[in-house]
């Protein structure tokens, strides 16, 4: 579950904050008061899968035990399972709190019975941050703080979610709906820059076009900016490139609303 923030300047001050920092996006990188947390520190790659896997399942309260081998380790069988969790999940505490004394309670990692989950009170994430940030800025009715929300959001996309693990299928609905999010508020964006900054339009549908090139909306709102400063032969440029990528990747022709763009400047 999302923890609910009120504003940007809480988004960032949790984010200053939490001594606990993981970056999700177009990387895999932990830092722990400001010291990167290195591969080796893990000891096995299992315990690496299993804090991603949590990663990507952050809106689940408790993930049961028995459904996290079945998705990481599905081959094994159930008692060779319990001894890879048990191992990764001293590996994923060891790596995160190397000097947390015995029989103590772990910080970042939740149990409930033999449930597990992380604490988003205590991690920063940017995944998460991103998500907070364009669900703010859907609510946001100043248009000065639903420009900053946005552009936060923006600058935290550096990548699709968990680039070393794309061949798991466990994170897969996590990466596509996270980059289906991220692209509908790049495009939020860019119609809001519309009027007074047709050249960050541009800039950003580019953006949005460069992780899918298929993105519609991103042509028809690219073609209004060059409309806009009356560069006539890009936005016909714009729309063809609209044109066949559509039918290469999928036989369809544009929306008649992209068409009618270009047929209004004749």
């Amino acid at each position: 579950m999302i923890t609910s923030l009120a504003s940007l300047e809480e988004l960032k001050e949790f984010r200053s904050n939490s001594d606990l920092q993981v970056y999700t996006l177009g990387q895999f990188k932990i830092t722990k008061q400001h010291q990167d947390i290195s591969t080796k520190a893990w000891g096995r790659d299992k315990a690496i899968q299993l804090f991603q896997y949590l990663l990507a399942n952050t809106q689940a309260k408790h993930i049961h035990k028995e459904k996290i081998i079945d998705r990481l380790w599905e081959d094994q069988d159930m008692e060779d399972g319990n001894r890879d969790f048990k191992i990764a999940l001293h590996g994923v505490n060891k790596a995160l709190e190397p000097d947390r004394k015995s029989r103590t309670e772990p910080i970042y990692l939740q149990r409930q019975g033999v449930s597990y989950s992380l604490n988003q009170s205590r991690i920063w994430i940017d995944s998460i941050a991103l998500q907070q940030s364009i669900s703010l800025a859907h609510g946001e009715t100043d248009p000065k703080c639903k420009l900053e929300l946005y552009y936060y959001a923006n600058s935290l996309y550096q990548g699709i979610f968990l680039p070393n693990r794309i061949y798991e299928d466990w994170s897969s609905m996590t990466r596509e709906n996270l980059q289906v999010l991220f692209l509908n508020a790049t495009i939020d964006l860019a119609e809001l820059c519309l009027s007074q900054d047709p050249l960050e339009t541009i800039r950003l549908t580019q953006q949005a076009l460069e992780i899918d090139p298929s993105w519609e909306d991103a042509y028809a709102l690219g073609i209004k900016a060059y409309i806009q400063k009356g560069n006539r032969p890009m936005a016909i440029k714009t729309y063809n490139k609209c044109k066949t990528i559509l039918w290469e990747e999928f036989e369809l022709e544009p929306l008649p609303e992209t068409s009618q763009l270009i047929s209004s400047i004749g």
